[in-house]
């Protein structure tokens, strides 16, 4: 699931929360749009820290300077 996955099931459970008012036998659509909206948040949230994991890995890389006449500095 990507960000907009994630933005998707918060817009889903925002509209069953706070736009509908069907009543279905058995089932909470109220309750359904909340849990919608905490997985999409939770969606984001592990989105971005992978997101901030990966760049920081990306910046800690090891840069080698080479001499075009005697190989490489270290």
């Amino acid at each position: 699931m990507g960000i907009g996955g994630s933005i998707a099931l918060i817009a889903i459970g925002a509209i069953l929360t706070f736009a509908t008012d069907w009543h279905m036998k058995g089932v909470n659509l109220d309750l359904v749009g909340i849990i919608l909206m905490a997985v999409g948040i939770i969606g984001i949230a592990t989105i971005t820290s992978i997101a901030r994991r990966r760049r920081g890995a990306v910046l800690e890389e090891t840069v080698v300077e080479r001499d075009h006449h005697h190989g490489p500095i270290l």
